[in-house]
């Protein structure tokens, strides 16, 4: 693990402590299910261009899909 590696980490998976909050005040299943997912994503390997993508879908997928 190099530096970027950890910061990429550590930003996703503050974005997903955020997500899963707004999603269990709100009581709405889909944002609390991404922020789950962002918060789980650091820890698989794989790959900066790849976790960076899976990310960005799972940030957007609340926006789609309203529950």
């Amino acid at each position: 693990m190099n530096g970027t590696t950890l910061f990429m980490g550590l930003v996703i998976g503050s974005v997903g402590v955020g997500y899963f909050i707004y999603g269990k005040k709100q009581r709405r299943w889909v944002p609390m299910l991404a922020g789950i997912g962002l918060f789980i994503m650091p820890y698989l390997s794989l790959g900066t261009g790849l976790t960076v993508a899976v990310s960005l879908i799972l940030c957007i997928v609340p926006f789609l899909i309203k529950s």
